[in-house]
């Protein structure tokens, strides 16, 4: 499409591939708000963005052999998930050395076995970026599963999360099984990051757990409202992602994690311009 000529809004609607792709890009941004929301709190950003991209030679091994995607990407992720649980039990700090650690062997062991062992290296952008204007009525099924789960462990779980995230020692003390909420949420992650795999592939799964509840963050002072305005800037970011790609011919998966990368630059200039025009408190004299 002509860059210099915007598509119509209605476009999104009325082209049924761009439709699927923006109810599953709404799906999961009900997963991705509530749950980014969650790691924000607790600290997992990098987590998240390691559970994606740890899936990958799973992806490529799955993609060579014929083997359910689904299943070979949730079991690496589930994996990954125990052992950073595990880990964090033992007193070890797995959100550095060994999540970086991970990227490197995950990114690198992939494009190895794609190009050298399966000699599938045409599949590894679709793999690393995703294909949301190629789902089908699966993928839609295992967003809406996602967004249901995040919901449900939202209501059921809220308040555990919310007294670990401030407190652990504190939430132990007033009885709040921490351990089972560390493991419910990391899980949780897991199967989210592998629901959104088809829409924004491998590599750019933070896009939509990390950055929409960290511009969220910028906005709002409240548990309560950073679970909303994480879900409606994950929505937003969505349909402007879908709609930029349908405007410059471009992979709707990189897009929809620009539009992010812009909404929270633009939150943090606007948080930045009002904290500068508060007036200073007085002080005594």
């Amino acid at each position: 499409m002509d860059p210099a000529a915007l598509p119509a809004p209605t476009d999104l609607v009325e082209l049924r591939f761009m439709r699927t792709a923006l109810v599953e890009l709404a799906l999961l941004g009900v997963a991705g708000g509530l749950l980014g929301a969650w790691i924000v709190l607790r600290r997992l950003a990098f987590f998240a963005h390691a559970t994606g991209t740890a899936t990958f030679p799973g992806l490529v091994v799955a993609d060579a052999t014929g083997f359910s995607a689904t299943l070979a990407a949730l079991a690496v992720a589930l994996g990954y998930a125990g052992g950073v649980e595990r880990a964090g039990r033992a007193g070890r700090d797995p959100g550095d050395v060994a999540t970086a650690l991970l990227l490197v062997v995950a990114l690198a062991g992939g494009v190895v076995l794609a190009s050298d062992v399966f000699e599938s290296g045409a599949a590894v952008d679709r793999l690393l970026f995703g294909t949301a204007l190629g789902l089908g009525a699966g993928d839609l099924w295992i967003a809406a599963g996602a967004a249901a789960a995040a919901l449900a462990a939202t209501l059921l779980l809220g308040r555990a999360w919310t007294a670990v995230g401030f407190d652990g020692a504190g939430g132990e003390a007033l009885g709040v099984p921490v351990r089972t909420a560390d493991r419910l949420l990391l899980g949780l992650v897991a199967v989210a990051a592998v629901a959104a795999l088809p829409a924004v592939g491998a590599l750019l799964v933070a896009s939509l757990f990390v950055v929409p509840a960290a511009t969220a963050r910028l906005l709002t002072r409240s548990v309560g409202g950073l679970l909303a305005a994480a879900v409606a800037v994950a929505v937003v970011q969505g349909a402007a992602g879908l709609y930029v790609s349908l405007w410059l011919d471009a992979p709707p998966g990189p897009a929809v994690a620009v539009v992010g990368s812009l909404l929270y630059v633009a939150a943090a200039l606007a948080t930045a311009a009002r904290a500068t025009a508060r007036p200073a408190p007085l002080e005594a004299a």
